[in-house]
């Protein structure tokens, strides 16, 4: 199932398409400006090579890791 990332935590309303979450049986997967930029497979968040394309796209990411639960892994991953 494909659907539009909301926008619960941003100050902004929405993010107005431009974010898609997949959720699939493997895992969930995020896409910012169509680039697959993050996924949560088995709980482990893992951010792929575009994740900060555009402050946009990092925008979507950190949206997406607060929507999962899984800040604080990103907050490692962005340090390391």
């Amino acid at each position: 199932m494909i659907f539009e990332l909301a926008a619960r935590f941003d100050a902004r309303k929405s993010f107005y398409g431009k974010a898609q979450v997949e959720d699939t049986p493997d895992g969930v997967f995020l896409y910012s400006y169509n680039r697959n930029v993050a996924k949560i497979i088995g709980g482990q968040l893992i951010l792929c090579p575009d994740w900060n394309y555009s402050q946009t796209t990092r925008r979507h990411v950190k949206e997406f890791c607060k929507q999962y639960d899984v800040e604080n892994q990103f907050n490692e991953l962005k340090r390391g």
